[in-house]
């Protein structure tokens, strides 16, 4: 996958690569995309938007087409810009608006296969004047080791205090038809109230108190996205989650949504995406996954610097954030 990148904080009411994208049929990856027909497909910021209102009187008119099982792109096909635009603004569904951050954009789409493979290609405007290679960085401040940056939704970032300092991500949900609805409405069965920024947070402690997806559980501490399959309740509320039991019969049918999310920083370094899924919470798939720390946790100190005789420098400095020419990532094995 490759794109010039940003911040892809977006949804799209029912992906649909797989079936809206001619492909092109080939033994190995494309050596020339430029020969494979593409798809401009149209994200908007959802906000605060989630599967509870969208059921809701609070989605008005569209909400009865929703329960009767109709795609999103049935009543908002074409208004994805006004949408989107409209929430960033905090008029509606996003209660705390980040200045400047769009409301839409588009994402150019392009696929191919082979007997074995399929291989996309997703190109999207960068937000700022470069890539967002960038995730928790350390900074020396003369006496300490000290995370600096973070997304533009933080509040050091808002205030100015810190640079946004975030990699870009691009994820992707497939199902093979067996999760009822997901095929009309996507991502949206996916994102609940409860979940982290979303209405009615779930506290910390009462996550890491709950038999299932707790301490005595999945030793969470948020709530992540999940499929309403997996909850008791009519509402898909957080907290209802099903049995253990119950859920793996679920899995077994193949009712989950597979997810891929490639990340700028912590993984397309390394060649690769995130390899996980969604059930009753946003879980990896069996393996060890690319993540790891340059950081001692214990001493705040960095488990390596850059050899100076090889790239000139032992650290990068703030000016060479985003500088194409300056190294980003330190890969080990």
């Amino acid at each position: 996958m490759y794109a010039n990148l940003r911040d892809l904080a977006l949804a799209v009411g029912a992906l649909a690569i797989a079936s809206g994208v001619p492909g092109l049929a080939l033994a190995a990856p494309p050596a020339d995309w430029s020969k494979v027909s593409t798809k401009t497909v149209k994200l908007f910021y959802p906000g605060q938007g989630g599967y509870q209102w969208l059921r809701s009187s609070s989605h008005k008119r569209a909400n009865k087409k929703v329960l009767a099982g109709d795609a999103c792109i049935t009543c908002h096909e074409g208004e994805e810009a006004d949408i989107g635009n409209l929430i960033v603004s905090g008029e509606k569904l996003e209660p705390n608006p980040i200045p400047g951050k769009n409301g839409a954009l588009d994402l150019k789409v392009q696929a191919a296969y082979d007997a074995k493979n399929l291989y996309l290609r997703f190109q999207w405007p960068t937000h700022m004047n470069r890539p967002g290679q960038m995730h928790d960085y350390v900074q020396f401040d003369g006496e300490k080791w000290v995370f600096v940056g973070g997304p533009r939704s933080s509040d050091k970032v808002r205030s100015g205090a810190q640079p946004p300092l975030y990699e870009d991500r691009l994820a992707i949900m497939l199902d093979d038809g067996s999760v009822p609805n997901f095929k009309q409405q996507g991502c949206w069965l996916t994102c609940h109230d409860g979940m982290r920024d979303m209405p009615e947070m779930a506290s910390k402690a009462d996550v890491q108190g709950h038999p299932i997806l707790g301490k005595d559980g999945l030793n969470k501490s948020d709530v992540r996205k999940y499929l309403p399959s997996t909850r008791n309740d009519g509402a898909a509320g957080w907290g209802a989650v099903k049995s253990a039991e119950e859920t793996a019969k679920l899995k077994a049918a193949g009712q989950f949504v597979d997810l891929m999310q490639w990340r700028a920083a912590r993984s397309n370094a390394v060649g690769m995406a995130d390899d996980g899924y969604v059930l009753q919470y946003r879980l990896f798939d069996e393996g060890k996954n690319m993540f790891s720390w340059n950081v001692d946790r214990k001493t705040m100190t960095p488990k390596y610097m850059f050899d100076p005789a090889k790239t000139g420098m032992k650290s990068l400095t703030m000016a060479d954030v985003g500088d194409a020419s300056k190294p980003h990532a330190v890969i080990k094995e």
